[in-house]
This record gives C-alpha cells, structure tokens and sequence, in this order.
C-alpha cells in the first residue's frame, strides 16, 4: 500500500522533464507537506532536463519499505535524486544556447534559414546532436490563416485546409476538364461538396449547359456565342432610349447601384455599364416577363467567378480597366448566357404576377409546418406570413441574406443538382429557415421576429456554415421530395 502511494505520489505530481510544463490546477490527492518534497517538486517545476522514470525503473527507484513507515518521501531518496538532477543540469547549461539569428538575405538575394529552423529540420534519430528544448523557447506557429480570404474562396473558421484531401480533389478536376468528352455527371458528383477556384469557372460553363462536353467544339461555341451576344448588343441596346423600352431601362438603371453597394467592385462605373448591357438586352428577349427587380443579383455570380479566372488577387477591389479590352468583353458574354441558361429554368419566378414564386412560398411553408411544428406555430401565434420574409428568399435566391462568398459556394451545389435552382433551392431555404430556430423562438413579436428574419446575422459565414446548410437540405430533400404524404398535411 505505502509502495503504491509513492508511485501515485511520482505520477500525479513529477513534471516530465523536456517538455513544457502547464499550469495546472493544484490537486490534493495526497497530502504530501514534507519540506524537502515540497522543495524539490519547485525544484523540478523549474527545470527541463531529459529524464523520465518508467514503470519498471519506478517499482526498483521506490523499493519496498518497512510496513510501519508513513507515506512520506525518502529524504535520502529525495537528496539524492535533486543531486543528480543538479549535475545533469550544470552540464546542460555550460553547453552553448540555441542562436537567436533570424533569417537574412545573402547578397545574391537567396534567404538562409536561421540556425533554430535548421535545428528543427534536422533528423531525431542521434544523427545530428539534439539539443533540449527548454521553457522559456517557443515552438515554431501554426501558420496564420487570413480572415478575410478571397470572395470566392473564403474558410471563415480559419482552419488549415486538408492538404491531402485537396490534393485528390484537384487532380479529379484536372482528369474531368482535360479528358477528350468531359462527363458531366461524374463533374457533377465531384462539384457538389465544392469546386476548387480555379476549376470553378470552366466547370460553371459546362454544368450550366453553356458549354459543350467535348473539348474540340469549345472554342468554336464560346467565339460563336460570344459575338452572338455582342450582335445583339448592335442590335437593340441602342433602342433602350426608344418610349416603349424607356421604363425598363430605367428600372435597370435604378437597381443596378444597390446590387452589393458594400462590394467596390460593382460601383465601378465600367461594371455596372456591362450589367445594364446583360439585363436590358435579356429583358427584350424575354418579353414574357421583362425585367424583374431581383434579377440584377443573380448576374453577380457570374460575373465574380468569371473575373476570377484572371485575377490572382480579392477580386471584391479589383480595378477591371486593368483588364484587355477582348477579356472584358468575354467575362460579359459568358456571364450574360450563362445567367440565361439559370433564368431559363426559373422563369415562372419573373412572369405576371410571379406564380413561381408563390407556388415555392406555400410549399415552404407546408414543409415548415412538417419539419418543426413549433416554429411555424409561433409564426402563426405573432401573425407573420411566409410570404413575408421568404419572398426575397426564392426571388433573389437568398442572395440578400448571405455574403456573396457564400453564394458561389451555394451555387456550386445546384449547379451540380438536376434542379438545383427551382428544387433544391426549396430545402436550403427551409434548413436556413430551422438553422435561427431559437433565435426565432426567443422573439415575441411580429416586429421582432420580421427584423430577424430580414437581418439574419450571416456576415461571417463560410464554407464550413454552407456546408452544413447544404448537408441539413440534402437530408429533408431526402426525406420529403419523394414522400408526399409526409410533405403535405
């Protein structure tokens, strides 16, 4: 018994020598308050020598002692041990310390590591003499991840990606693109936990059907459709000063300074010229339903992950005039067709009295009512009306309620889904909808709960709170889209 509490006493309470000691909260599993113990555990608080006391070495160190003595340290034991320390020590000491230098630049501009880096690279197997780490030296940092990552590419959590996971998934991308007949439904499985950024914008092109499969047809589809684009440009712009397309112009003209008024880049007066082209000429061929407002958002995207493709750095600042005159022209015409081919499948949203938005509304709230009845009967209880905040939900594609980092994120998912846009959008915004759960239970009031709900606090979000977003939409897709009885009541 005494033997045992010796060797309780040594593994609760020794510090392991040549590691950094934490401070850790005082424990009284044994009332140890011999003088000489407690010296010598500040003793050995204070020092970082290289020795440890394995299980083995600690039953021979302890040996068994009379059957009377209490269960107090060996004073002689103690001594001895502090001795040898000491003497270890000493000879530590006398050895040279680490140098300080830091890295400089030789004359002919190559960098020399300083000597603490070389150390760390050095190999531990005897090869190369180790020098003790002591407490007073730093271990080398984690590398900073910036808060404020690019717009398309941003990790809000700041955590170190997966280096070799990324790796796998870059070189699936590079197979599909440079692959004779790209097959578009392995790129959509691959596209839908995320596109790497600089595939996004060819696999964009292809997945939202503007682009051809087959890699010898590219270029001549790009350059047919983008001076297709650009015939119409000489074809109607002209027209937007005529009586019958003045209102829609100016409609135009209006909502294109609110789109992301906080982003410099869409208040460049070149980028908000190149909007009004993309919007007037699609509302003149599409006179069904014209210019609606909300549909000057969804150009955004686009835009953004086209530009992209040529700037290295935040594109949120970049100055396009920067850009060729033939590259800017083609960041238009491949935005403008592809915007088309989204709006193609959503259409009913924008016509006469917008029945396609009204029909995704009531299905909302069908599904609120099934998923958590809780909320949807406090939405009843205060009076507020679906149609009330999740009518910008399905108009503008929840493009007012994230930032716009997130939204491409977003839309590599539905880009990757069948129906991604006029389906899948319906479980995002019911997941994004149950995500402010409590938030939305803690507000007693129709005013309350209406400025929540149209100030929903998602500035800092990333692809890590996207993520989980889509994961919660996949599994109620799952487990509504194909059971009737359980969507409607």
């Amino acid at each position: 018994m005494d033997t045992d509490n010796k060797i309780q006493f040594w593994k609760r309470n020794a510090k392991v020598p040549g590691s950094f000691l934490k401070e850790a909260p005082k424990t009284n599993a044994l009332s140890i308050k011999s003088k000489k113990a407690s010296s010598f555990l500040e003793f050995a608080r204070s020092t970082s020598d290289a020795w440890d006391i394995g299980d083995d070495e600690e039953e021979e160190f302890l040996g068994g002692p009379p059957p009377n003595t209490p269960p107090n340290l060996n004073s002689k034991v103690a001594v001895a041990t502090a001795a040898q320390v000491i003497h270890n020590y000493s000879k530590v000491r006398e050895k040279p310390e680490w140098p300080q230098s830091t890295e400089r630049v030789q004359a002919n501009g190559s960098v020399v590591k300083s000597n603490s880096a070389v150390q760390l690279s050095q190999p531990s197997d005897g090869s190369s003499f180790r020098k003790p780490l002591h407490k007073q030296q730093s271990l080398p940092l984690r590398p900073v991840i910036p808060l404020i990552a690019r717009i398309s590419d941003q990790n809000a959590s700041g955590a170190p990606p997966m280096a070799v996971r990324e790796k796998t998934r870059l070189e699936k991308f590079r197979q599909l693109l440079a692959s004779q007949n790209t097959d578009l439904e392995e790129l959509r499985r691959c596209s839908w936990s995320g596109i790497p950024r600089e595939f996004r914008p060819i696999t964009w092109r292809l997945l939202s059907g503007y682009l051809p499969a087959n890699m010898e047809r590219r270029e001549i589809v790009l350059k047919r459709k983008r001076d297709e684009y650009f015939g119409f440009i000489e074809q109607y712009y002209d027209s937007r000063n005529e009586e019958h397309h003045q209102d829609t112009y100016r409609q135009i003209h209006i909502d294109i300074p609110r789109t992301n008024p906080l982003i410099p880049l869409f208040q460049q007066a070149p980028v908000q010229e190149v909007f009004e082209r993309i919007l007037f000429i699609w509302a003149i061929r599409h006179p069904a339903s014209g210019y609606v407002q909300g549909i000057n958002d969804l150009v955004t995207p686009f835009f953004v992950v086209f530009l992209s493709e040529f700037v290295e750095e935040d594109v949120e600042n970049f100055d396009v005039t920067i850009l060729p005159q033939h590259v800017q022209r083609n960041i238009e015409a491949d935005s403008f067709w592809c915007m088309s081919k989204l709006l193609d499948g959503i259409q009913d949203n924008y016509t006469f009295a917008q029945p396609g938005i009204q029909t995704k509304v009531k299905a909302l709230e069908e599904l609120v009512s099934r998923i958590d009845e809780h909320v949807h009967n406090h939405f009843q209880k205060y009076e507020v009306e679906y149609l009330q905040f999740a009518f910008r939900w399905m108009n503008n594609l929840l493009m007012r309620e994230l930032p716009l980092r997130c939204t491409i994120r977003l839309w590599d998912t539905y880009q990757a889904e069948a129906e991604g846009f006029s389906h899948f959008h319906l479980y995002i915004c019911a997941a994004f909808l149950i995500k402010w759960r409590k938030e939305i239970l803690e507000a007693v009031d129709f005013q309350g709960l209406l400025l929540l709900l149209q100030n929903l606090p998602t500035i800092h979000w990333g692809n890590e709170e996207v993520g989980l977003l889509l994961a919660e939409a996949y599994r109620l897709k799952y487990m509504f889209a194909d059971a009737p009885s359980h969507y409607r009541r």
